[in-house]
Parts: structure tokens; sequence; C-alpha cells
């Protein structure tokens, strides 16, 4: 029996009961909050996310699941850091011209100090 679908012998199939692994489903990959926040935030910080979110599913399709899983947390991780960003610089903004008009109206050593 060797024709041209027969298995070479000694070969007993995938295992004795056990099927390949079952992964499940690819892990989320944040591309919507990558977009978001390099559209309205961050767009350096959100490129690196869109990048890593792109690798999720080509991870996932050839076989490598922990890099897929490292790279779904890494897009998420900067899609996190690009949209506090904008509050983060909005704080530091308001902080500086607080500071710039309180330097301009009391003079640079306060109220009534003559240099």
């Amino acid at each position: 029996m060797t024709g041209p679908f027969q298995q070479p012998p000694g070969y007993y199939g995938p295992g004795y009961g056990y099927g390949p692994p079952n992964y499940g489903p690819p892990p989320e990959n944040h591309l919507v909050w990558a977009i978001l926040t390099t559209i309205m935030c961050c767009v350096p910080l959100g490129v690196v996310a869109l990048v890593k979110s792109n690798q999720v599913h080509t991870l996932w399709f050839s076989g490598q699941f922990e890099a897929a899983h490292k790279a779904a947390n890494d897009a998420k991780l900067w899609a996190i850091w690009a949209a506090l960003s904008l509050p983060i610089l909005f704080v530091l903004y308001i902080v500086f011209v607080v500071f710039i008009f309180g330097v301009g109206f009391f003079g640079l050593f306060g109220v009534g100090a003559s240099l």
C-alpha cells in the first residue's frame, strides 16, 4: 500500500487522540485606538501604536503566538501614552502660561521689588 495518499511506514497520526493545540482567536490589536490617538493626540506615539497593532495578526497567523500577545500589549500601551500625552502637554502649557503671566504681572522678584 504505497499510493500517493498513503502515509509513510511508521507514521501514526497527530499523537494518539491529541489534536493540534487550540490557541483560540487572535488577541485584540487595538487598531481603532491607535488610529484615533494618531489623528487626535500625538502623531509619533500614535504611529508606533499603529505599527504594533498591525503586527498582531501577522505574528498570530505566522504561528508566533507569544510575540502576537506582546505586540497587542505594546500597541495598547503606546495608544495609552499617546492619549495621555495631550492632557499632559495641555497641563504643562497652562502652568507655563500662568508662570509667564505671573512673572510679567508681578515682576521677576515680586510686587514692590525694585532693581
